[in-house]
């Protein structure tokens, strides 16, 4: 079947792509890889993909690939669904007789619900799919196709076995070709990573058991399968052959430094190579596997920080003591390995102190940049089940302004949701707003005049951000 991937257009500027963790209007416009729709896109001969928001484009920009295609997948997620939805229902009418297949979390954890939304949608795929998609895309009958739920020709919805949990992934073709046939490398960018970089992953899974986290409770699980070394190299090679321009490889795996063994493995060999690189790691690294990371070409860690309150870090399951955090963060700085910190607002057991508790804990550990978000409860993760329990939704679920923006949809009895986002906006004016962080801003952007444009570029944003959230 003539197969399209589609990542629809939604919000202006908003990161809906399968490698976003957390699907939103971001403070500095970024834009992942759509990597989870790529991989069953290298599965199907002939496909072709389509990434809709990085590329500005619009549902009449490509009208005329949907028309000529027999199979449609979208990717979907909690903030986008309603968006996603109508655009389905746009392609049955311009191509009435294309299949219509939804991936995604959101999906995963409730499909059935998904085809009492719109007759649009005729099947969705749950769990890993890439051979799923592939099986149907080679006309595989319905019936026999394993991890679908689809609407038969009676109009039944019927729910298929669960397929199979995927473990040699070096089954799994390159993903970085079709980022060549059918992306602009030049539209996705980070903040905190080297313009032009490319993503994707060495394994899939994640062993920690955080309460909020969408991908590992819904799509990936917690056993962490991963490609071999030689795998991975062959496709770092073809990035370095084929994508000459590209300043930084970003390993998104949930947290590539849960093997230790294998990521100093992995190190070594990149090394060889001369790859700049970065990668997801949790806040435990032991010195020593940092070094061989930092002497082996890495220059970056995302690291998931949370909250800087210790008992927050135990309500949410998150396995980490916040002076292990602080000793990690004292190595990196020390080692030359830069740290772009996330933190959460509004996580269980939050309060008022407890947020400054946590503003405190970031300017200690000062990461070289930060994301604050709130608190997230996506159906199918822990918080969101215990939301439900304790009556802690604000008036609905919704996570998203109609814009894309992200919203406080917790409210405690003695925190309530409108304090909780604002919130957001003081944490970050005062990290950022000292005299020694504007100075390192200042110093980086003096000595580098691609960085001068790039960080008044992102500034722009970041203060339109606070206004639009003002106006909120």
């Amino acid at each position: 079947m003539r197969t399209l991937f589609l990542q629809a257009p939604s919000f202006d500027g908003y990161d809906g792509g399968a490698g976003a963790r957390y699907q939103m209007k971001r403070e500095v416009r970024s834009f992942w890889y759509p990597t989870w729709l790529a991989q069953p896109a290298a599965l199907v001969e002939g496909s072709k993909l389509i990434d809709a928001p990085p590329h500005d484009l619009s549902f009449k920009d490509i009208e005329g690939d949907i028309r000529s295609k027999d199979l449609i997948i979208l990717h979907t997620s909690t903030p986008s669904f309603r968006q996603d939805v109508k655009t389905a229902e746009m392609i049955k009418d311009v191509n009435p007789t294309a299949k219509i297949g939804f991936i995604g979390a959101k999906v995963a954890v409730e499909p059935e619900k998904a085809f009492s939304e719109t007759s649009a949608i005729d099947f969705v795929a749950r769990n890993e799919f890439d051979f799923t998609i592939k099986e149907i895309a080679d006309g595989r009958d319905w019936a026999n196709v394993k991890g679908i739920t689809y609407r038969n020709k009676e109009g039944v919805v019927v729910r298929n076995d669960d397929r199979e949990v995927l473990h040699n992934m070096d089954l799994l073709p390159f993903v970085t070709p079709v980022y060549k046939r059918d992306l602009d490398i030049n539209k996705y960018f980070g903040g905190y990573l080297k313009h032009p970089y490319i993503s994707f992953y060495t394994g899939r899974g994640c062993k920690s058991r955080c309460t909020f986290c969408l991908w590992p409770q819904t799509v990936g699980g917690h056993n962490y399968r991963v490609r071999s070394i030689e795998h991975v190299i062959e496709e770092v090679k073809y990035v370095q052959r084929e994508f000459p321009q590209v300043k930084e490889i970003f390993f998104d795996d949930d947290t590539l430094t849960d093997n230790l063994p294998r990521v100093e493995a992995l190190a070594k060999e990149l090394g060889k190579l001369g790859v700049v690189w970065s990668c997801n790691a949790k806040a435990n690294v032991p010195r020593a596997t940092l070094e061989v990371l930092k002497d082996n070409g890495l220059r970056l860690l995302l690291v998931g920080y949370e909250s800087g309150n210790q008992q927050i870090l135990h309500n949410i399951k998150k396995g980490l003591r916040v002076d292990v955090a602080k000793r990690f963060s004292k190595d990196c700085r020390e080692l030359g390995i830069v740290i772009h910190g996330t933190f959460i607002l509004g996580l269980p057991g939050e309060t008022r102190e407890t947020i400054q508790e946590t503003l405190a804990f970031a300017k200690e550990v000062n990461p070289h940049t930060i994301q604050v978000s709130l608190a997230a409860p996506y159906p199918g993760t822990f918080l969101y089940n215990q939301a439900k329990e304790n009556g802690w939704f604000a008036e609905e679920t919704a996570l998203l302004t109609d814009d894309g923006r992200q919203i406080a949809p917790l409210n405690y009895p003695h925190l309530g949701h409108t304090e909780i986002f604002d919130s957001v906006e003081d944490f970050y004016k005062k990290f950022y707003f000292r005299p020694s962080k504007i100075a390192s801003i200042v110093g980086e952007m003096i000595t580098s005049p691609e960085m001068m444009k790039r960080r008044l570029r992102e500034g722009v944003e970041f203060f339109q951000f606070l206004r639009n959230r003002e106006e909120a």
